[in-house]
Formats: structure tokens, sequence, C-alpha cells
């Protein structure tokens, strides 16, 4: 049976590979990997709230979820992410009532954004880690200015198979998450259509 890793947020950024949608950064606790996901701007905005400790005057919808399931005596215990299909990450909550478990389906996303609320884990398979992921190194570096003119200047259309790698493996380097993540669609795309 494949192992379950834990993921954590780290980081919610703009998307240059969708316009109006944000690029959500996982982290593997205690490891090197790291998963971008591409949610929309509700989704990045509740949870980037509620991570920052902003009030907002009135309950957000999963801050109404997740008072809702507290006022039925219903905790949320896990988010498991169990499949990867072209780019879109498919998972499920699990609530706990009592002595029952219940799983429902949800969008990774919405399910992230209940799972900060509930201070739950995000856990993943192992495999899908592993085939979705961008590989960092502990280490901390500095991108610098030349690094963002680079990404604007990237003809990725034209773009041979093994030029992709090479930029994607560069835009890793250099922690360019968005960048990373557009290229990796792309490849992805490709691979598809062979």
């Amino acid at each position: 049976m494949d192992k379950k890793v834990e993921l954590q947020v780290v980081n919610i950024t703009n998307s240059q590979a969708q316009v109006g949608a944000f690029a959500m950064l996982l982290g593997e606790v205690g490891g090197e990997r790291q998963l971008p996901i591409i949610i929309g701007p509700a989704e990045a905005q509740a949870t980037a709230l509620y991570l920052k400790g902003v009030k907002t005057p009135r309950p957000l919808t999963h801050d109404l979820f997740t008072t809702s399931l507290n006022a039925l005596g219903t905790n949320l215990i896990r988010v498991l992410i169990y499949k990867a299909k072209e780019g879109i990450f498919y998972s499920y909550i699990y609530l706990k009532k009592d002595e029952e478990i219940i799983r429902i389906d949800a969008r990774t996303s919405d399910a992230i954004a209940l799972a900060v609320r509930a201070d739950c884990p995000i856990l993943i398979y192992d495999s899908i880690l592993e085939q979705e992921c961008l590989h960092m190194s502990s280490k901390k570096r500095i991108r610098s200015e030349e690094t963002d003119n680079e990404e604007e200047e990237h003809d990725l259309p034209g773009a041979t198979s093994r030029t992709l790698e090479e930029a994607l493996e560069q835009a890793i380097k250099d922690e360019n998450y968005e960048l990373a993540a557009r290229i990796r669609d792309q490849i992805n795309s490709r691979n598809k259509n062979q």
C-alpha cells in the first residue's frame, strides 16, 4: 500500500499559468518536495486570510462550514489528496462524529482551506507527490532581478522537450514556482498528446 506523506501550505501567489488563478505551494513536512496547485481566487483569499490571522467582518464560506461542523459535533480530522489527473488534484475530507468516520469528496483547494482552519493534517500518497512534485534543496536561495527578467522572456511554445526540462530545472533552482508550474503544465500537455 502506498504510504501517505504530510504537506503544509508554504505560499500562495498569483498564477502566471492561468489568468485570475493562484498557485498554492504545498511543502512536504520534514522533506524537500513541494507541490504547486492552481486554485481559484476565493479559495486563495480564504486560505491566505486565515493563515495571516486576518479576521473578516462576516464569516467566509469555509469559516461557515467549519463552524457548522463544530455546532453539529463533527470534527475534520484529515484531508487526503488521493489522485492527480491532467493537472487536477482530487481530495477527500475525513470527518469524525462520535465513533463514525465520514469520507466526502472535495475540491483540493476547498479541502486545504478547511484543513488550515481545523489544524488537521493534509496528506497525499507518496507516489502522487513524487510524480507531481518539485524537488527543492533545504538551502534558501536569493532570486536575483535577472531571474525575474528571464521569466518574462521565456518562449515556451517553441521549446523542445529537452529545453523544457532544462528550463524547469532552472526555474526550480531559482525557486520560481509560477514559471516551474507553467513549464510542468506544458510538459504534461505534450506528454499527454504523444
